[in-house]
């Protein structure tokens, strides 16, 4: 049922966006009177080629076929990324692209709003959306990024705009590259990087010109951008070249990519990407759509994309519902996640473009994984579907063995070799009895164990009763203790015979004394609290929190007594691998971070001296702990917070860490102080990982999100991390590991199947599944007229 009162239609922006949701909406309901204000002329456009994928198309073939086939008759395919780094050219195939000239999609967009009787006003600025409002029924607001509608109802909308370091120039070569191609120059300014792709194949009866400029009418064009960060530019002296200059000086530079040719402007200019995002998208009759909703970074193509799916729902909203509020209520709760989804891939591809020099040093094989796999949609499996001899050679320079997934390849740290990169990630269970762990951390570190995993982690396990987190929580200050933990620990030597156990030491700092975790998290006590401590008497919680007592330095020095004493009993208990917490704001993280370090002794103030104490209770620990066995570091990376750690904090502490004997930094982020933003999402603390791996020579693993095999395998090959902890997988499936090899088929060393579970071994059978219904699906109308292809 068509939603009612949508009888006039007015679009601000004849963007790709706009015109089709005009023409959608106009196909949908001839009768309604629909006008596209577009302040340029029809041929006016700042930028040269559009790349769509599969999916866009085909919502488009189901929602209206003669815009589809006039965009399959003018689009340039290919399947192929050429990486160029270091006189190398590393070829991925199987990824099938297709583009096409911005002017050519808007013609062709032009031409079908026309033969709907769309009424198109070039050259004209629309009014207000408020004053169209007025006398529209529906004012689609498609006016790009810098959206005068959306700033002019910021208090409803509530924009967030925020802007990268980049610089970036978009450009045009008068020849068609034969694939996406990714090319690095390491200049004596910095790092520069190319991102090409054709857009226009050259004509059959073409010929090379000699002409010096100016387009060879035929000879075929590409989308080239030139991209860099700001210190780099202004080194090079970008940042006063007019765009001719730019053009000729990024030639220059990219010579060889280019056959000597020439680049090409149009209106170009130097830019910084800026991430917009909305908490609204509509206010009252006007709705946002495009780059005036979101954006999304160019190193993933998906402005155009989102654009045109932004507009196949909102028409099929309007279609389908009663109203015109539930219309748009419907289009947002439909598109809000899958925007917010792409958001985040483009989010990690322009973080690894901003980095991109932490990564030139990595071998061939490697880097050009690692920047295919930037974003983390293209995955390790997928690749391997699309180019499994690329994959392949990736593997083989990773060191895996003959038919064997990255994530089952060892790693030896000290004397310990691990047979496969999983990690059971510690997970406080908070189910120990005055500190001594019962049955229950038998079966649920038995079963991970069990489970396939290389090393399995416990919990935090408190050094003294004042640093447990809350009375549920597991200790390493007694004998008893200590007994208890040897019972779990020959369990797992016993039953899983392969598998590692760790023990992770920490004390709770200013978030100790407090409920279980169930019962009110960081809430404290109702009764039987005890004293708290910490680096600076801040409590975790204002008003609610207690005030800690501020370690002076004979608390310093019994804390630390207390890390040796517990590192001594759990050596004689039997575990393999030692940790040290030094994050989520517990107390030697407390020490690390300016939020929650206010000293101004020998210990406060700049990183080094923040550093002192964690780096006095590490040394400890390590001159007592077993020489062949490894000990890692867990940091907090980050706080999510304004004036907390910084990624070159995070860097330093890891390095400093490594340089007193560190085997390997645990890179987690977060739960420092309680008003952090964390930014959710897939595998979102991997990033930190990746920075302190490819900056130090030291082991990283990584946590955070990590939920398949797929992206195990993915951040090992990349270089991301050399191991991966999961935690609430392995709290779904206990077995997780052991369910990702049979998954990829793979029986060799890196994981055993316990006896009596092998039967199991075996993925069992599914039913079956169908795809989804089109979006959108017209017919087409009767006598209705094709759209001629631009022959140019």
């Amino acid at each position: 049922m068509s939603s009612s009162g949508t009888r006039r239609v007015a679009v601000i922006g004849g963007g790709p966006g706009g015109l089709y949701a005009a023409a959608l909406l106009k196909r949908l309901d001839p009768g309604r009177e629909i006008t596209v204000w577009e302040r340029n002329a029809p041929d006016d456009t700042f930028g040269f080629g559009v790349v769509l994928s599969d999916e866009t198309l085909g919502g488009i073939e189901h929602a209206d076929p003669v815009v589809y086939r006039a965009l399959s008759e003018a689009f340039v395919r290919w399947d192929t990324i050429d990486v160029v780094h270091r006189g190398a050219t590393l070829t991925s195939g199987g990824h099938g692209f297709a583009a096409l000239g911005r002017r050519t999609l808007l013609r062709i967009l032009h031409e079908r709003c026309a033969s709907l009787g769309v009424r198109l006003r070039f050259g004209t600025g629309a009014p207000p959306a408020a004053e169209l409002a007025a006398h529209h029924d529906l004012v689609i607001a498609a006016d790009g990024v810098h959206s005068a509608t959306r700033e002019a109802h910021a208090r409803h909308f509530r924009p967030t705009v925020t802007e990268h370091r980049n610089r970036y120039i978009w450009l045009a070569a008068d020849f068609a590259f034969d694939s996406f191609r990714f090319e690095i120059a390491e200049t004596e300014y910095g790092v520069m990087q190319l991102h090409a792709y054709p857009f226009a194949h050259p004509s059959p009866d073409h010929h090379p010109s000699t002409r010096p400029s100016g387009p060879p009418r035929g000879s075929g064009a590409s989308t080239v951008i030139v991209e860099m960060r700001e210190e780099v530019w202004r080194a090079a002296g970008l940042d006063t070249c007019d765009t001719d200059r730019s053009a000729e000086l990024c030639a220059k530079v990219f010579a060889a990519a280019l056959g000597g040719r020439p680049l090409r402007s149009n209106k170009s200019s130097w830019l910084t990407f800026a991430t917009v995002s909305n908490a609204h998208w509509s206010h009252g009759r006007t709705v946002l759509i495009g780059d005036a909703a979101h954006t999304a970074h160019f190193s993933i193509g998906s402005g155009t994309k989102l654009a045109v799916e932004d507009a196949l729902a909102l028409a099929a909203c309007v279609e389908e519902q009663p109203d015109l509020p539930t219309a748009l209520a419907a289009y947002e709760a439909e598109r809000r996640p899958v925007v917010l989804s792409t958001q985040r891939a483009a989010a990690a591809s322009l973080r690894w473009f901003e980095e991109l020099p932490q990564y030139v040093d990595q071998p061939p094989l490697r880097f050009a994984f690692n920047l295919l796999t930037r974003s983390r949609r293209v995955t390790h499996d997928n690749l391997r579907l699309r180019d499994p001899g690329f994959t392949g050679a990736v593997e083989d320079e990773f060191g895996c063995p003959p038919d064997t997934p990255p994530m089952f390849t060892p790693l030896r740290l000290r004397g310990l070799e691990l047979r496969n990169r999983v990690v059971v990630s510690p997970m406080d269970m908070y189910s120990a009895a005055d500190g001594t762990p019962g049955d229950f951390h038998l079966v649920h570190l038995g079963a991970r164990a069990l489970g396939g995993a290389g090393l399995v982690m416990t919990e935090m396990v408190c050094v003294s009763p004042d640093g447990r987190i809350t009375p549920g929580c597991a200790g390493l200050w007694t004998e008893g203790q200590a007994e208890a933990w040897a019972r779990i620990t020959r369990f797992v030597h016993d039953a899983a015979p392969g598998a590692a156990i760790g023990v992770q030491l920490g004390h709770s700092g200013r978030k100790g004394s407090t409920r279980l975790m169930w019962d009110g998290i960081d809430q404290p006590l109702e009764e039987g609290n005890w004293p708290v401590s910490a680096a600076s008497p801040l409590p975790y919680e204002q008003g609610v929190s207690q005030i800690p007592q501020e370690l002076d330095r004979a608390g310093m020095d019994m804390v630390r007594d207390r890390f040796t004493e517990a590192a001594l009993r759990a050596a004689r208990s039997g575990f393999d691998l030692l940790e040290l917490h030094c994050a989520h704001g517990y107390l030697l993280s407390g020490f690390l971070s300016p939020l929650t370090n206010r000293r101004t002794d020998a210990y406060g103030g700049p990183l080094e001296n923040r550093l002192r104490f964690p780096l006095e209770v590490f040394d400890a620990v390590r001159a007592v702990w077993p020489d062949d066995r490894p000990m890692t570091v867990r940091i907090s990376a980050t706080d999510w917070a304004q004036g907390g750690t910084s990624d070159e904090d995070a860097v330093a502490a890891a390095r400093a860490f490594a340089a007193h004997g560190a085997d390997a930094i645990d890179v987690s982020t977060g739960q420092v102080v309680p008003e952090e933003r964390p930014e959710y999402g897939r595998s979102y603390q991997t990033p930190y990982a990746d920075r302190i791996r490819n900056a130090l020579d030291v082991p990283v693993i990584a946590v955070g999100a990590i939920s398949s095999w797929d992206d195990v395998n993915s951040l090992l090959l990349a270089g991301r991390a050399d191991l991966c902890a999961l935690a609430r997988p392995h709290l779904y499936d206990p077995h997780w590991t052991l369910h990702a090899a049979a998954e990829q088929g793979y029986t060799g060393p890196g994981v055993s199947w316990p006896l009596p579970y092998r039967a199991g071994s075996r993925t069992p059978p599914t039913g079956r599944t169908d795809g989804p219904r089109p979006r959108l699906t017209l017919g087409p109308p009767p006598d209705s007229p094709a759209v001629t292809p631009d022959p140019r």
